[in-house]
């Protein structure tokens, strides 16, 4: 009878294990995850986005159309909206030979076929014709596609700098913020 019951319980505790190691990657598995910075995911996607900065800047038509997608739309900073032939078209004419962008991807997250990465950007270009250089966030959408990823969306803000900026006045309140109705009032 003991030995039955050895027996017994060696399998059911032998189940249990079993049953507890298949269910915990399943749990890890279905959490998206934000990656971190040195996660393999950045580093792939830091790839892409350089090759995509190389080849704006030395002009290069086919190596920008291996990063976009036939399908691309671009949102600048200032609300422009273009295409992926427009993009093409403004590499291939290159009016503004002073172009040069640089891209530095933060955080990639992992949608199955789908992926967003969101990093900052430098933007060196004329306006009318004084020379900016434009910082900004980007969030870029990619899509896998015939075993690599291609952008199928873009969109970008620029961070403004302010010097001339005046230091704030220091509040005499202990609230993180000022309601001005209820509040102190100088």
């Amino acid at each position: 009878m003991s030995r039955t019951l050895t027996c017994f319980s060696l399998v059911f505790l032998s189940g249990c294990l079993a049953a507890a190691q298949a269910t915990t990657p399943a749990v890890e598995a279905s959490t998206p995850a934000v990656t971190s910075a040195e996660s393999p995911e950045i580093n792939q996607f830091q790839k892409i986005e350089d090759s995509w900065s190389t080849a704006v800047n030395e002009r290069d038509q086919y190596a920008l159309e291996l990063v976009l997608s036939p399908l691309f739309v671009d949102v600048s900073a200032t609300g422009d909206i273009t295409t992926r032939n427009q993009q093409l078209a403004q590499v291939v004419i290159g009016e503004d030979k002073t172009l040069h962008v640089s891209q530095r991807v933060i955080t990639v997250r992992m949608l199955g076929d789908i992926a967003v990465a969101n990093g900052t950007y430098t933007l060196h270009h004329k306006v009318n014709s004084a020379v900016v250089d434009e910082k900004g966030v980007f969030t870029h959408v990619f899509e896998r596609l015939r075993g690599g990823w291609v952008c199928v969306n873009s969109q970008r803000t620029s961070v403004r700098e302010d010097s001339n900026a005046k230091p704030k006045k220091q509040s005499g309140t202990e609230s993180p913020f000022h309601i001005p109705l209820f509040g102190k009032s100088n």
